[in-house]
Order: structure tokens, then sequence, then C-alpha cells
């Protein structure tokens, strides 16, 4: 290698090493430079007349005389400004010069500049990042920390270096569920698996700030070597409580509208208020409601006034523990009153929010009207109230008072229509002598509203009594009012002593009216209007006399007979169609039953739910009444027990026990006379023996009287024979039977008239009448009230 020096005084290297790049010098036996390169000009700051003449100590070790050439050895130099340059330096002897002379070439070595750059950001990291950073030995002893987590922990790293990190860290909850119950713990499960946990939402006390809840997200990861060997754990954690106080308070919102208002019951979406606010909320949630609203009213715009609200619900978590455990229920409502000045007072009057310390007043607002009051309570320990809070809260409320007020306006509803329908339904049972009669109805706990079930007991002519059941489709106002018209028309119906398809023919004739009037121009219906099409019916008729009950239905289940030795049996009635639908015609079904026997009508409601299939429903009642022994109230109890366990419904039930007698033959007397004229004087004997028999002195002019006419009308007008029979019940009961079909007709006679008299005379001596037809004639009936 030959070299030349340039117009600048640097010097060209020549030969076969390629220098041109390279920072490189001429050293003379003395380690003196007599030679520079423009580029070891460039990399170590010195000009060349600077530079030339001085030892290369100056800005480098010199090389070692024993190093072969060629031999690469890392150095550091210094440049002219002070700052340390790291080079690789190769020494070169030149081609034609004294053994003396020798050439260095040194080129910067990146690796240590890029090694300096990252130990230097490596520095940084640990000192300038906002996200705490710690390290642990083995044994879980902190060995280093940055500023943050000093910050954190409240002690320079002097003074916490080597304690345990379970003595650094206050007891505290995770948020992220599913590890174990400290950070101590995960720690170690992180250095003994090598399975890094991050993200891990930590919620406890900060040392350097008791008192006060903060949230961290920690990672944890274990440090080894690429031989395996393990040295310890880094943690980094930074705090997110802001950030997980929003997210709770947006899953707040988010929680209470999925839990409040699950009912249409004021009380219990009150105590589902209460019972989210303690959710983390609250220490203690109280809901005091305007008496009014529990009963389906509304406060005027005045509002409720101080002493008139009532506890509806009150919820408590745990003291000393999680803020999520509820530990106090609600009681029943209760009168509760506020003391002038304190936070309830002052929100009653003002009608706004009050703040307090660590309570905070809401009230209940609809529609600009104040319905009641929410407080809310934090006890000591926990952050006090702040603007976000007190946000959260009235968004809160006010999404709660919707609630609130759709289960009022329910509750209203449902109140009237359980008013109109306890009218509709028949208070107290009339007394008679054919069965004995025990009853239930339950209204539907359902939210779809009161049903149309129904049932009633109507006394007939002759001793007989009806007995109805029936059930109206759809729930509320509408069902209850239309279930009142079917028992109205029926009660109507009933004493006509029509047959029971008869009465059932005429009910689905009105019916089917009642449609087509509540129908438009096109004949749909109007939403709005509940007809009674498809409405069921059962009617039966018993008669104590002849113990033979007769039977017809519109749709409805038949009804379960038990006989004196506890055969159950539903008698295969034909199933006629539902009311209002027609086409098809009713047939009835009669049956003589033993004295005792046990009649049960009932709505599907009974014996049909939602889990169980009417089969199943229909087995159980046979079970239950074929065991029954007692009174009937009893088995009404046992039947609703076992069938509708709480009493819980998802469909209004009614439910009708008879039990069956026989009317004593010594108080039935009948005649066989004569269409003749003498058939009346031959009554009036037999009449007036037989009510002497019976003690009924006082009963034989007018009972004379009453048969003479009626028999008499029947020679003149009717065909025979004729029938008379005398019953005495509860009432004197007298009754003439003909075969003709043609009924008397009362008329006022005119004073020039000479006959027309005789059926008004009738009418004023006796306490009802009637006529009552059958295949084979008619029968003309009175009843008279007995002496006392």
């Amino acid at each position: 290698m030959s070299y030349v020096r340039t117009a600048a005084g640097d010097i060209d290297f020549r030969g076969p090493l390629d220098v041109t790049k390279a920072a490189t010098c001429v050293l003379d036996a003395h380690d003196t430079v007599i030679g520079w390169s423009s580029a070891a000009r460039e990399l170590f700051g010195y000009p060349t007349e600077e530079i030339i003449g001085r030892p290369v100590g100056t800005f480098l070790q010199p090389p070692d005389a024993s190093a072969r050439e060629r031999e690469s050895d890392v150095r550091v130099a210094v440049h002219r400004d002070g700052h340390p340059v790291h080079l690789v330096a190769t020494v070169c002897h030149l081609s034609g010069a004294g053994p003396a002379q020798r050439i260095l070439v040194a080129a910067e070595y990146a690796p240590l500049r890029e090694w300096e750059t990252q130990l230097a950001m490596l520095q940084g990291l640990a000192t300038q990042s906002p996200v705490g950073l710690a390290t642990y030995d083995t044994d879980l002893r902190l060995l280093w920390c940055n500023a943050v987590s000093e910050d954190e922990l409240g002690r320079p790293l002097e003074e916490v270096r080597g304690e345990l990190a379970e003595d650094l860290y206050p007891l505290g909850g995770f948020v992220t569920p599913g590890y174990p119950e400290t950070l101590h713990a995960v720690m170690r499960q992180v250095l003994e698996t090598g399975e890094p946990v991050v993200d891990l939402h930590f919620r406890g006390e900060q040392p350097s700030e008791p008192g006060r809840e903060h949230v961290w997200s920690c990672s944890y990861y274990r440090i080894q070597g690429t031989d395996g060997q393990v040295f310890g754990l880094c943690e980094d954690a930074f705090e997110i409580t802001d950030r997980y106080r929003a997210q709770q308070q947006l899953n707040l919102l988010v929680e209470a509208g999925r839990r409040v208002g699950t009912t249409l019951d004021v009380v219990a979406t009150a105590d589902e208020l209460a019972a989210v606010g303690v959710s983390g909320f609250a220490d203690l949630v109280e809901v005091d409601l305007a008496p009014g609203v529990l009963d389906g009213e509304m406060p005027d715009a005045a509002g409720p006034a101080g002493t008139e609200l009532m506890r509806t619900a009150a919820r408590s978590a745990a003291e000393g523990g999680a803020t999520d455990t509820v530990v106090a229920r609600s009681r029943p409502p209760c009168p509760v009153d506020y003391p002038p000045g304190s936070p309830q007072y002052r929100s009653l009057s003002s009608g706004g929010i009050v703040l307090v310390d660590d309570t905070l007043v809401v009230p209940l607002r609809v529609g600009g009207r104040a319905i009641g009051l929410v407080t809310f309570v934090r006890r000591d320990g926990s952050d006090l109230f702040d603007s976000g809070a007190v946000a959260l809260a009235d968004e809160l409320v006010a999404r709660a008072a919707v609630s609130i007020d759709n289960a009022r306006r329910y509750t209203r509803e449902r109140s009237a229509a359980l008013a109109l329908q306890r009218q509709l339904l028949p208070r107290h049972l009339p007394a008679n002598s054919a069965v004995d009669v025990a009853h239930r109805y339950l209204p539907t706990d359902d939210l779809s509203g009161v049903g149309g079930d129904w049932f009633d007991v109507i006394p007939l002519s002759g001793t007989r009594i009806g007995l109805v059941v029936g059930d109206v489709v759809g729930h509320g106002l509408h069902a209850a009012a239309t279930m009142g018209r079917l028992r109205t028309t029926v009660r109507a119906l009933a004493p006509t002593d029509l047959p029971p398809e008869e009465l059932l023919k005429r009910l689905d004739d009105l019916v089917g009216q009642s449609a087509v009037d509540a129908g438009d121009d096109t004949g749909a219906l109007s939403g709005d209007d509940d007809v009674a099409t498809g409405a069921t019916c059962l009617y039966a008729v018993y008669d104590p006399v002849s113990r033979r009950c007769t039977m017809a239905r519109a749709g409805h289940l038949p009804p379960a007979i038990v006989d004196p030795d506890g055969r159950v049996s539903f008698p295969d009635l034909p199933a006629g169609p539902p009311l209002g639908l027609g086409g098809l015609p009713f047939e009835s079904h009669e049956l003589e039953l033993p004295v005792g026997s046990l009649i049960a009508l009932f709505t599907d409601g009974l014996v049909e739910a939602r889990d169980r299939d009417i089969d199943k429903g229909l087995e159980t009642l046979g079970r239950v009444l074929s065991e029954g022994s007692g009174s009937l109230e009893e088995l009404c109890d046992r039947a609703i027990c076992e069938l509708l366990p709480g009493s819980m419904t998802t469909d209004d039930t009614a439910l009708l026990l008879v039990r069956t007698r026989e009317l004593d033959s010594r108080r039935i007397a009948t005649w066989n006379l004569p269409a003749e004229p003498v058939a009346a004087g031959r009554a009036r004997e037999l009449i007036a023996e037989r009510l002497r028999e019976w003690e009924l002195e006082e009963l034989v002019f007018p009972t004379e009287l009453i048969a003479s006419e009626l028999v008499t009308n029947a020679v003149r007008h009717a065909e025979g024979p004729l029938h008379v029979r005398l019953i005495l019940d509860r009432t004197l009961v007298c009754e003439v039977a003909d075969a003709g079909h043609t009924a008397p007709h009362l008329r006022h006679s005119a004073d020039d008239d000479e006959g027309g008299r005789g059926l008004f005379i009738v009418a004023q001596l006796v306490l009802r009448w009637g006529t009552r037809y059958s295949d084979w004639g008619k029968t003309i009936w009175t009843e008279q009230t007995l002496p006392r």
C-alpha cells in the first residue's frame, strides 16, 4: 500500500486494501501522526494542520506494537469535543516505507452505538414512564421500582427495597373474576407457572392516599435467562380509577335497565331500584313513595307533603364486606316522617336534588309531579358523591320513575278491573235445598290483568238449581265487562226455565249479534272492542226431587262428578262450539245422581299450566276430589293448594263445588186430575187437606184460590190430563201442569169485563210465578212465602 498527499494536506492511500471510506492515519515509530485522511478528520473532529505531529494518544490509545497486521481491536476514542467514539481499529504496514511506519485504519463501531442508545432509552423508560414499573426477586421482595411506583407506595425506593410484595400493598379485591384472592397469590402463581397475567383489574386503597378507593390495571410476567434460570418477576401497573368509575356508571344504568321494571308491581319495582342502587353505587338506598301511588293514584300537582310518604323499599350493602352484597331487604310499606331541615324535607320543599355530605336525595318525578324520594347514603370510608355520581343518580332515578309510573298505571287499571269483577261476580250465593255449595275465584298473577272467568248459582222453579261456569277470552276491563254481560244474560234467561241446550243457543245468538254490532262497515272488529266471541260456558240444572241433572256445554271443559263411593268421572258431554261462532247445535246430557254426589265445575286455569298439560291437571283434580272428606270449603282449599301451589296462576281460575241433596218425599204432594170442570173443586180439597197436615192453616185459602184458578184455566184453554204438585221448601210451591203449549198472560180487565181477573188475583197472592215448558206440555208454577 502507498499514499500520496493531497492539496489540502490530507493523504490518499493507494493499494489493494480499500480504506477510502475508513478513518486512516500514518504513524511513525514514535506513534506520532504523520499522515491523516479526510475521513479521520471527520470522525475525530481535528483539522489536519492541528493533528500532524501530535501523538496518536491525543485521541486514541495507540495500537500495541505487537499487534499483528490486519488484526481488529475494539477501542474507544475521544472526539475533539470530548464525547466517546467507539471504533474497530486495524494496524497495517505501508509498502515502500520504513518498517517503523504503520497505518491505523479505524471505523465507527455501530453496535456499541446502538447499545448505548438502547441503554439510554431503557433508563428513560424507567425514569420517565407514566406506568408504574417494579421488579421482584424469586422471594417476591422488591428489587427496584420507578418514580410512579414510588408515588403509589408513598415511600422512596431506598425505604421499600427488600420488602415483601404482600406487605407493600393493602388488602383489596379483584374486579376481574377468576383469580386468587390477593395480589401476592397472583404474583406467586406467575412466578411458579411462567404464565403471564395481563390487565388484571385490582381495587383497593393506595398507601399514599388511605381512605380512598383506587383501581389499577396490573400485568405480571416472569424474568428468566436463556438457560431457563428464573431471576424474578416484573410488574407494570397504571391507575384506571376514572375509567373504571365511568364504566361502572354505564354498567349501572345498563343493569338498571335490565333489573328495574321487570314486573308491574309498584313495591317490587321500588325494591328493584333499591337493589340496583346498593350494587356498587351506595351503601344504603331508601325509596319513599306517596301513599296514593301504591294504590295506583297520582299525587296532585303540588306533590306529596313532608309527612305523606311511605317507606316502600330499603336496601343496604354488607358492613365491611363487598359493596355489592345485599344484606337488608325491604319490609312492607310503612309511613315515614321527615323532620324539618332534613335533606328529604328540603328536597320535598324545593322539588330538587339535595346533597349533604354522604347523603344524596333525588326526587322521583313523573310528568312534572313528584311521586316520592330516593335517598342514597355512603358510609364512612366510601367516596363522597361528586358531580358525576349526582348526575348518575339523577339519571337512574329518572329511568326508574318511568317503570314505577307504569306499575302505578297497571295497579290502577287492575284495581278497577278487580272492583268491577267483584261487583259482577256473585258475592253471596243464594240459600237452597238442592245442593251444598262452595266456590273459589283466583285472579291471575300474570301481567296481562284480570281475566273473565265467572260462575253462578241460580234458583229455579220447582226447587231446582241452575249451575253455570264460564270463561271469557282476554284480560282486563273489557274481559271483566264482557263477563258481566254474559252472567247477566244467563241470570235473565235461566228463570224462564229453558233447557240447558236452548239457553246456550240463546246466549250464542246474543254473542254473535254483539260481535256483528261491534264491527265496522267492513265487518272487522275494532281493536278496543273486547266482545264475547270465543267465550266458553257450561250450564247445568239439578232437580232435587228427581235427582236428575241436565247439562250442556259451549266449548267448555266437562265437569268432574264423584259418586258417594269416591269414583270419579268426567261425563262425555256433547262438545258444542264456543259462544259466538255458530254453525253447530248444542246438545244436553242427563244424569241421575245418587244423593251426596259431588259435582265440580271449573275453568281451564285450574287444571292447565305452562308446565303441566290439561290431562295431567284433570287427573290431579280427580284424585283430590276422590280423596276428599270433610266440608266443601276444605275440599276447595285442597284442590287449589294441589293444583295451584302458592296460589300462583298465569290465568284466572274459577272453581264451583256442589254436593247434591234429595228433597224429602214427605214434603212433596202430587195428584193427577182429569181435564174436567170438577177438577178445580177436587184440587181445592186435596190441597187443603195436605196443608193442614203440614200445619200451614194460614195458606189454605190463598192456595185453594191459586190452584182453582190455574186448574180452571187448564181445563178451559189446554188439554189433559192435569198434574198438581205441592212442594214444601223454603217457599210453598204450587204447580199445575197440562199438555198444552200456550201460556196464560196477565192482563188488566176493564170494569165491564166478565173475565180476565183470575190470573191478576193470583199474581197478587204469590211471591213469584211463571211458566215452564217440556216436551209433553207446560207447567204453571207459583211460590208463596211461608208464615213465620
